[in-house]
């Protein structure tokens, strides 16, 4: 190390069991952080601010105003912008020896698996089902340590995954991904804002130990957090024996596996907004899923409120059956959910507006 990197790192040097062996191991590692909002955020920043070598993050978002309240790495002169661009920038101005690679994309079975084999540890910061999914099975395929958070309004986990071991992964704690829209998300059910400061930190401090090979890692327990009640509680998980990833019993052997059930959620019809724009002199039958008080601040012209809280109540109104309907939420993933619902209560003219509102207020603004 140079004058200036001991001091720099002088209290990680100082440190019982640490010093210049653990310190010279993290600026040689390599981490992936899949997503640089809420949990990737703090992440980001304590592992920069450490010492790690080289960081990689994958990040298909731009800014969005509501993201300022938790998503520590972006400026309001960054509304509008790629969230890797602000990433990059804040990270180089506070370690610019730290190599930083920042990808404006998503994260899928494409592009999976040459990601996460070039890199030493994978922490996911990701926000929805499939993306988790699909990290914990590339993951354990290329058998590379994954370091796993998420939050919901007050609450938050952690646990680390570790296929070269006895670890269990994601799939023995949810074996299937639920239905686009079945789990509300954070627009939908809203989180406090220090809520991933929390766990984003505890997933950079975990990253630490498994790259230094200090401590022990949360493997085979989850910890979780009541940030109301202000306390911790570790739930033991059990490597499932029938697990359809990690098990003897396995039934996925590849990402293509994964890839085609990814499709599979996608056979719903769909169309975009710029599509519906064509069709609304015909008056089409809309309908908006979202929340009344999202629908309250915007809408599309003609649409009625039928809340997808209010489907999965089972309370389903009355709705023509000689009319296509269309149905759309903020982005298209809720809007999928109550199509299904719909389905099931015995309407099948449905297409689904798959940019929601997001995608009509891009065309009109």
């Amino acid at each position: 190390m140079t004058d200036s990197q001991r001091e720099r790192y002088a209290r990680h040097l100082l440190l019982p069991d640490f010093g210049d062996a653990a310190q010279e191991k993290l600026m040689r590692s390599r981490v992936l952080l899949i997503g640089a909002g809420g949990l990737g955020s703090p992440t980001a920043l304590y592992l920069v601010a450490a010492g790690v070598g080289h960081l990689t993050i994958i990040d298909p978002d731009v800014v969005d105003l509501s993201n300022l309240q938790r998503q520590i790495l972006h400026r309001e002169t960054d509304v509008g912008k790629p969230k890797v661009e602000s990433a990059t920038r804040e990270l180089a101005a506070l370690n610019s020896e730290c190599e930083i690679t920042c990808k404006q994309e998503a994260f899928t079975s494409e592009n999976a698996m040459e990601l996460v084999k070039a890199h030493d540890l994978v922490i996911d910061g990701s926000d929805n089902f499939a993306t988790r999914f699909l990290t914990n099975d590339a993951c354990f395929f290329a058998k590379t340590p994954l370091i796993y958070g998420s939050i919901f309004q007050f609450e938050g986990q952690l646990t680390a995954f570790d296929s070269s071991s006895e670890s269990p992964c994601y799939r023995c704690i949810v074996p299937e991904p639920p239905a686009d829209g079945a789990v509300p998300n954070c627009l939908e059910a809203g989180v406090i804002g220090t809520l991933p400061g929390v766990i984003g930190s505890l997933q950079a401090m975990e990253a630490i130990k498994y790259l230094t090979g200090l401590g022990n890692p949360p493997i085979g327990k989850l910890l979780y957090y009541d940030a109301l009640n202000t306390s911790f509680r570790e739930i033991k998980i059990n490597k499932d024996p029938s697990c359809p990833l990690c098990s003897g019993q396995a039934s996925i052997h590849s990402l293509t596996e994964v890839a085609l059930a990814e499709c599979a959620l996608d056979e719903i019809p769909s169309i975009t907004c710029a599509e519906l724009s064509n069709l609304m002199e015909s008056e089409p039958f809309l309908i908006d899923v979202r929340e009344p008080k999202e629908f309250a601040q915007n809408r599309i012209p003609g649409s009625q409120l039928i809340p997808l809280s209010q489907l999965r109540n089972g309370e389903v109104p009355p709705l023509p059956n000689d009319k296509t309907i269309y149905v759309h939420c903020k982005s298209g993933a809720r809007s999928k959910a109550a199509i299904d619902i719909l389905q099931k209560a015995g309407y099948s003219r449905l297409i689904n507006i798959s940019d929601g509102i997001d995608g009509w207020e891009k065309m009109h603004k």
